[in-house]
């Protein structure tokens, strides 16, 4: 949570009452003390949101850039339908624990699973296979759950299975998942994601997944080399 800054609070001050002797001045990083909202200790220091500085992109061959720039456009064509997924299945999980009555939950999320495949239908039958790859691993990214589970979930496991059917026919799995740890595709995609919200070019939306940016980059190095 961003935490906003009420004043600075100095200290030069001097003994009061019957003693006229002068208190020693604090030394310069003790004298600026912060208050912070909803914060009643004194601190030195601000808690600042996490800052990558990125390198220059480098790659050992025209082929390996040419992949990266490839993968760049598909990434940032889908990444907004599985934010976008991820925000309505919060506010589903999140209306649903207000409604007491299963049947009621039942109807609520037959409504709302309806709502989601006419807002998602037109635009996802224009993607491209690799685009709908990496659509459902961003998905699991955002979500923690493949897109082969959420559909189980909402609707029935037969429903998921035909979908994974279909989709296999296709080359696509709905059970993949978003390991950028493991899987050197995965780690450009989050390398493509992360320089995107850095450049305002995506909105932000922190992955629930257990995995940390800075150390993937000591694991795989240059993003055009693979180790």
């Amino acid at each position: 949570m961003k935490k906003t800054i009420l004043f600075l609070f100095f200290t030069n001050l001097f003994l009061l009452g019957y003693s006229q002797i002068e208190e020693e001045p604090l030394d310069s990083i003790a004298e600026k003390m912060i208050i912070v909202e909803g914060d009643s200790i004194f601190r030195n220091s601000i808690d600042l949101d996490e800052v990558y500085l990125f390198g220059k992109l480098k790659f050992t061959s025209y082929k390996d850039k040419l992949r990266y720039y490839i993968l760049r456009r598909k990434t940032l064509k889908v990444y907004p339908y599985a934010k976008l997924a991820a925000e309505r299945l919060e506010e589903l999980n999140d209306s649903i624990t207000k409604i007491k009555r299963r049947r009621h939950q039942k109807k609520y999320t037959k409504e709302i699973q309806k709502f989601i495949e006419e807002e998602f239908s037109e635009e996802l039958k224009k993607l491209t296979r690799t685009e709908g790859q990496i659509l459902v691993k961003l998905i699991y990214r955002q979500t923690g759950e493949t897109a082969f589970d959420l559909v189980k979930e909402l609707r029935s496991g037969w429903r998921a299975f035909w979908y994974n059917t279909t989709a296999s026919m296709f080359k696509i799995s709905l059970k993949e998942r978003f390991q950028p740890d493991q899987v050197h595709e995965d780690y450009l995609i989050e390398d493509i994601l992360q320089r995107a919200f850095s450049e305002f070019r995506l909105e932000r939306q922190e992955s629930v997944l257990d995995y940390d940016y800075a150390q993937l980059i000591n694991k795989w190095g240059d993003v055009g080399s693979k180790q």
